[in-house]
């Protein structure tokens, strides 16, 4: 399933935007002119990744801490240690696309 999120300019930088699709819970990321989009709930402690600060390509668990890849979805941090699900992201003519498995 293909979900439009926006303009890329509407997404603010290097904050997270939560959208809820269907069953998915999706926390999306823009850094420059990049976006990325990760499962929203933390792997530790279900918080909501997109309320999390982010530093460079990394987003911190507003609960714990823990700090996961935004392009991979790896925990690099403890107490988390499993990764959160990442989403491909296109963009055309400025728009922000998601695909996302129909669940």
């Amino acid at each position: 399933m293909r979900f439009e999120v926006g303009d890329i300019q509407s997404l603010p930088e290097s904050k997270g935007v939560r959208f809820d699709v269907g069953d998915h819970r999706v926390a999306v990321f823009r850094i420059g002119e990049d976006v990325y989009a990760i499962g929203d709930r933390c792997s530790h402690a279900e918080a909501s990744l997109s309320e999390g600060e982010v530093f460079d390509c990394l987003v911190e668990c507003p609960r714990h801490g823990s700090e996961f890849d935004l392009r991979t979805g790896q925990a690099l941090s403890l107490p988390a240690t499993k990764p959160v699900p990442v989403y491909p992201v296109s963009i055309e003519d400025g728009s922000v696309y998601l695909t996302l498995e129909e669940a």
